[in-house]
């Protein structure tokens, strides 16, 4: 567990395990906004006692990036009865219901037992998702007091529901997953490949070439990182289109691709993705 650092005026970061997400803070005249809240209930309440420790300001706002476990699942430690008065949450409107009695949900309980080992147990015991219910289409602004924090829907691309935090004041872009610095960006099951390249292009034109971006994972970075990440997507939406035209079969065309990097099992879900689009089985 890192410290908080002061990426800009007031805008705390400050990276978490498991998993390496990047948690930030924006201090307001009459609260204080948290973007993501790590990955259980428990990792919250932790979260939660960091943050009395960085400001007095109690919390007032949570704003999830997008709707992945990571983001989102420590979000009822900031909800009654564990704070009171709770927080309001903020999410994009294409963030999905949770149903625990799903049968995709029960294999990533599965998946988390397994690869995450047993004190997962107890973290999935506990679980309580906390939907946001102020939901956002294409922007919204928040006061936070004497400062404003614009949460932007720049587009699809690693979700349907990728929601930006642009603070005008600070030059700041809280950027959840669409930006990844600790890693390449993650292409899952619910990711369209065919759509980042221009959401990245967007998100760069309502922020200004002073913009420091915080990216969902990993540690701030500026427009030149922006522009080597969007490459990296664009790289990856012209394989597929090229692999889909020359009429490579979906289940080879991973291992059929000339990709960013080596890895051919990382775009794996990118080409599913992106070959539904080309076909017309995802809109």
């Amino acid at each position: 567990m890192s410290a908080w650092t002061e990426t800009a005026d007031r805008v705390f970061t400050r990276r978490f395990e498991p998993v390496n997400i990047t948690v930030t803070a924006v201090l307001g005249g009459e609260g204080v906004l948290v973007a993501d809240t790590r990955c259980s209930v428990q990792e919250g309440h932790e979260l939660r006692e960091e943050l009395t420790k960085l400001t007095p300001l109690p919390v007032r706002w949570v704003v999830n990036t997008h709707t992945h476990f990571d983001h989102m699942w420590g979000n009822a430690a900031f909800d009654a009865p564990h704070q009171v008065p709770p927080a309001d949450f903020w999410g994009h409107e294409n963030m999905p219901d949770l149903d625990p009695e799903d049968p995709e949900f029960a294999e990533f309980r599965a998946y988390l037992l397994r690869e995450g080992g047993p004190e997962w147990q107890a973290k999935l015991d506990e679980l309580v998702v906390r939907k946001p219910d102020h939901l956002v289409g294409r922007e919204h602004v928040l006061d936070l007091g004497g400062r404003a924090a614009e949460l932007r829907h720049a587009g699809r691309g690693h979700t349907d529901n990728d929601l930006v935090i642009w603070l005008p004041d600070a030059a700041v872009a809280i950027s959840g997953d669409l930006v990844e610095q600790s890693g390449p960006v993650a292409f899952g099951s619910d990711s369209f490949p065919l759509d980042w390249p221009a959401t990245l292009a967007g998100l760069a034109e309502l922020t200004s070439p002073e913009t420091t971006f915080i990216p969902g994972h990993g540690d701030p970075s500026g427009v030149g990182f922006l522009r080597e990440q969007q490459e990296f997507v664009t790289e990856v939406a012209r394989q597929i289109r090229t692999l889909h035209a020359d009429g490579v079969p979906v289940e080879r065309a991973a291992e059929a691709g000339t990709w960013p990097i080596q890895d051919a099992s990382h775009f794996a879900d990118a080409v599913k993705r992106g070959y539904a689009q080309l076909s017309g089985e995802l809109p």
